[in-house]
């Protein structure tokens, strides 16, 4: 027997695709978004029942919801293998558009513009990175670089490795960046320590080391901002 809380016994204005194609893209809910890729609920609930549940697991957050991982999303019952992929792949080609985005914008004029460059690379990671941007004396991006992979609770950044890459790409300037996956982005001692004797050893190298932004999650903290250089 079918079941009739299935999309399909909806008002027709009322299914997610249906609605998609009559009021545009912009007219769904987040649920209902996610609950297109899910395609079907179970015999208890609707697809757009399951993803509500699944985004109410996530505060009702898309970036919370992409720090789940395959096995985490397959917890929920209605989810198998293929469903949890698709959710992962949807979010992540969100994150990758948002980067594009970010980079159209080449001149830095403020954290801001750093911070927006930097975020879909280090927002939603579960271990800490070190980036840095390089730019050339008109502040224009030369480039982004990975510099060190670390844990959860920290990284290793090395400053030869740093000043050896911004010599390479002849910049001017640099903007060091890493990521708290905690969210907490206030700088410890061993990232002020770090970001003095970056100031200073650029100084010899006259290059300028304009920020050290800190990101977690959706916030972050830039210490030129803050006085802290």
């Amino acid at each position: 027997m079918e079941n009739p809380n299935t999309i399909k016994y909806w008002a027709e204005d009322d299914r997610p695709r249906e609605k998609l194609m009559l009021k545009g893209i912009s007219a769904l809910s987040d649920a209902e978004l996610i609950a297109i890729l899910i395609g079907s609920g179970s015999t208890v609930e609707t697809a757009v029942d399951l993803a509500k549940r699944i985004l109410k697991q996530s505060q009702d957050n898309l970036a919370e919801l992409s720090r789940l991982s395959v096995k985490d999303l397959k917890k929920f019952r209605g989810i198998g293998e293929a469903k949890a992929i698709s959710i992962i792949a949807a979010l992540e080609i969100g994150n990758r558009r948002r980067g594009i985005e970010a980079n159209k914008k080449k001149q830095i004029t403020s954290s801001r513009d750093a911070f927006e460059i930097l975020k879909p690379l280090l927002s939603e990671v579960h271990y800490e990175q070190f980036w840095i941007l390089l730019m050339n004396k008109a502040n224009m991006v030369l480039g982004k670089y990975p510099i060190s992979i670390g844990g959860t609770s920290g990284t290793v950044a090395d400053p030869g490795k740093i000043f050896k890459k911004a010599i390479e790409e002849n910049a001017s300037g640099i903007i060091l960046c890493h990521n708290h996956p905690s969210g907490n982005v206030k700088p410890s001692e061993a990232d002020i320590k770090l970001t003095k004797k970056m100031k200073e050893g650029g100084a010899l190298l006259d290059i300028s080391i304009h920020d050290h932004i800190i990101i977690g999650d959706d916030k972050y903290f830039s210490l030129a901002d803050e006085g802290m250089m």
